[in-house]
């Protein structure tokens, strides 16, 4: 009686024992799943082209590429630094967010960039909010130290844009000028690209890049996103510039920010110590015709919600459009 119990109790070791490395890889797809959510709490692939905007703004400052550590420092700072600030916003957004997600908000993100994953992973309940907030710490955290590394200013503009994101999100039943703070955080990016490459920046410089960049953000990016998501802020009281102004003033405020935006872009190619040819300028005007201003045209002429989407996903792609423009006339 005592061996065949021994047995059974040495076979059932052994059956225990051997799944331990394979359930290591049995789990690994529930570890992608996690890691996804993750990822869609920062909107990474958002994230990922918004990013083009300060390696854009370093190259066309310097005209030339910045020394091998600026860059690795920079690209490891600009991930962890845009990966932190867009999971800040869900966090301090989540009870607000919880409500729209009560009331059927955030269900049809297929056609929108930011829906490449699921948007919203703390309001719907993929994410405990710890959880949200340990990883946004601890991307913080990594950000603050590149960002120190590259120069003391640029951890002060980082801590200043996470303010102001906290700011941006607080105002939402205030004002709908919440939208110029918007419009700065999504400046300060390249501006601290821009004291990344040289301590002592062009001043002018500077304002053309922080004008260009916040008419964009404006009309490519704030507005069309408020517009969204226009039934669920309307339903909570919120301010924003489609509720406040309605569709048609609010698509004419994005057309002219987008018109502003295609004037300095030329302006600040033009400032840049890098030589574009006729060919290169014609691009940039093709890049600001096709990406901003056909699909707000196609946007004022039919104010509806799919209209508003397009223009948000093309104007997305703007800042990695003007990058390929930069890289073309510094390697040819």
């Amino acid at each position: 009686m005592i061996a065949p119990l021994i047995g059974n109790r040495d076979q059932n070791i052994v059956k225990r024992s051997r799944p331990l490395i394979p359930s290591v890889f049995a789990s690994a797809p529930r570890i992608v799943k996690d890691f996804k959510l993750f990822f869609a709490l920062s909107r990474t692939p958002h994230g990922l082209i918004d990013m083009a905007t300060p390696a854009l703004a370093a190259l066309l400052y310097l005209g030339a590429w910045p020394s091998l550590p600026v860059v690795v420092i920079g690209v490891l700072t600009v991930f962890a630094a845009y990966t932190a600030v867009y999971a800040l916003n869900d966090v301090i957004d989540f009870r607000t967010d919880q409500q729209k997600v009560c009331s059927g908000g955030y269900c049809d993100g297929e056609e929108y960039l930011d829906g490449a994953l699921i948007r919203h992973p703390l309001a719907k309940g993929a994410l405990s909010l710890p959880a949200g907030l340990i990883w946004t710490l601890a991307w913080a955290l990594i950000a603050l130290a590149g960002a120190w590394l590259l120069n003391p200013v640029c951890m002060l503009i980082f801590l200043i844009g996470c303010i102001l994101e906290a700011v941006y999100c607080l105002l939402w039943r205030v004002t709908h000028l919440r939208t110029v703070v918007s419009g700065l955080v999504k400046t300060l990016g390249a501006v601290a690209a821009v004291f990344a490459v040289d301590p002592d920046p062009s001043i002018l410089f500077l304002i053309v890049l922080v004008l260009w960049l916040f008419c964009w953000e404006i009309g490519g990016q704030n507005i069309p996103n408020d517009w969204t998501d226009i039934e669920e802020d309307r339903r909570f009281n919120a301010r924003t510039v489609p509720v406040i102004l309605g569709l048609r003033q609010a698509s004419l405020v994005s057309l002219l920010a987008l018109v502003c935006a295609m004037f300095l872009n030329l302006l600040i190619f033009w400032l840049s110590p890098l030589e574009f040819g006729l060919f290169l300028l014609l691009m940039v005007l093709t890049t600001n015709a096709w990406l901003l201003l056909r699909p707000v045209l196609r946007l004022q002429e039919n104010p509806e919600r799919r209209n508003a989407m397009r223009l948000f996903n093309s104007a997305s792609i703007y800042p990695l459009a003007n990058l390929a423009l930069v890289l073309a006339g510094i390697l040819f």
